[in-house]
């Protein structure tokens, strides 16, 4: 198993501009990300809250425990939390906080 893995982050809210990381198997995402200098949104680190949601549109991923903060409709449509999640390939990942909004749902629309 290759123990690097290219990583492109593509920002929705910054009309698709993507960034390229470098992770070990054993680094998450967002560790990548922060080590390469790029700032992603995050707030636990543990799985739990989901603010550092992102939607997988390539490659795969292995989550390092349960991802609590993320109900299991959204893990089958492409979501991963950043901060626990592990590449396994090369990935295309789509970042930013206009992510994790797809998971929250506004009660007045």
């Amino acid at each position: 198993m290759n123990d690097r893995h290219r990583i492109e982050l593509c920002w929705r809210e910054r009309d698709e501009e993507t960034e390229i990381v470098h992770a070990g198997s054993k680094e998450s995402v967002l560790d990548a990300a922060e080590r390469a200098g790029i700032g992603l949104p995050f707030g636990c680190r543990t799985g739990a809250c989901a603010t550092c949601t992102g939607r997988l549109l390539a490659g795969e991923i292995e989550h390092a425990r349960l991802p609590r903060g993320l109900k299991r409709d959204f893990e089958k449509d492409g979501y991963v939390l950043l901060c626990i999640a592990h590449a396994r390939s090369d990935c295309k990942i789509e970042v930013g906080s206009d992510v994790q909004t797809d998971l929250v749902t506004n009660p007045w629309k």
